[in-house]
């Protein structure tokens, strides 16, 4: 019997992974950074996840009942966006405000561009950023309880205020200070990190080219390592590189544009840190780094196999017709 080589489209590499299975690894993950912070600043930090994840699901199964689309609440986007965006939030927040950043990021930046897939960026992100234009007053203000389950105002460790060099390790470490509910406890981020990374979830491309870049150029700003471990350890760098800025949907497809991708973030981040008026600038270096995918996916093209040799071969062969 006669056997026929058949060429087709790639990609030539299938698995069997789905939106829903690949959403409940990240969901898992997310998890040791919900305990910590309920450790961290109490049982308010669990309600306000709680609330902020029930609005996403909500405004996306509301949104697609109204408009006759098919249900996606079942492949799980919309719980991990809920709990992104509440991560991305100080304890106390006050629920209505919560509300409206699910809004945003469902409705406005999901939805409305077509659903999941579809959207330009990272849609907790977009929550984020609103809130923190819209509500400015309430993103900054960072308190944790303390042993006593005292409320007390805190700075965040990239407060002006703050001494970098005179912080202590262990406290960034477990997130014993000020700041975002997902972005303080470094163990956290980083056992999420590692679940990800052993269910092939995420590669470590992204999240490494991050760090490496504010952290070499931190350290040759400041010429003091411990310095520049402090400032990637402190805000949302971490969080941000590890599930924010690795959105399949709004991150580049290959590996020399995820690197670029990476490299880019990082340092936008460097420059808002340090010569701008923002003591934070992860948000806005993965919202222009979402906006710059399709340039880093091409500069980070893939040649096939034999293409340089085939052209050659065609250049060569139409001088020689000529």
């Amino acid at each position: 019997m006669e056997e026929r080589l058949l060429v087709t489209a790639s990609p030539h590499i299938r698995d069997h992974s789905t939106t829903r299975g690949l959403m409940g690894y990240v969901v898992i993950a997310l998890l040791p950074c919900v305990l910590a912070s309920a450790l961290i600043f109490g049982v308010q930090a669990l309600v306000q996840v709680v609330v902020t994840t029930f609005a996403c699901v909500a405004f996306e199964y509301l949104y697609e009942i109204l408009n006759h689309k098919p249900n996606t609440v079942g492949d799980l986007s919309a719980v991990v966006t809920g709990i992104i965006l509440a991560l991305n939030m100080p304890v106390g927040m006050p629920l209505w405000i919560a509300v409206v950043g699910a809004f945003v990021a469902i409705v406005i930046t999901k939805q409305l561009f077509g659903g999941i897939g579809y959207n330009f960026a990272n849609p907790a992100l977009v929550g984020r950023i609103v809130l923190f234009l819209g509500f400015t007053a309430r993103m900054t203000a960072y308190v944790y309880p303390d042993m006593a389950v005292d409320a007390l105002a805190s700075a965040t460790p990239l407060s002006s205020s703050v001494d970098l060099g005179a912080v202590n390790f262990l406290d960034m470490f477990l997130g014993l200070h000020g700041g975002m509910l997902g972005e303080t406890c470094i163990l956290a981020i980083l056992a999420g990190f590692a679940i990800l990374l052993a269910t092939g979830t995420i590669q470590a491309t992204i999240p490494v080219s991050i760090v490496a870049t504010c952290y070499i150029l931190t350290l040759l700003y400041t010429r003091d390592p411990y310095v520049a471990l402090m400032e990637c350890m402190g805000g949302g760098l971490l969080f941000g590189a590890v599930f924010m800025a690795t959105d399949y949907v709004t991150s580049p497809f290959t590996t020399k544009g995820k690197l670029y991708y990476g490299i880019f973030i990082g340092l936008v981040t460097f420059l808002i840190r340090h010569f701008a008026s923002m003591n934070e600038g992860m948000s806005f270096a993965i919202l222009l780094g979402n906006l710059m995918t399709p340039w880093f996916n091409e500069w980070g093209h893939q040649v096939p196999l034999g293409f340089k040799k085939a052209k050659k071969a065609k250049a060569k062969k139409e001088g020689g017709a000529d």
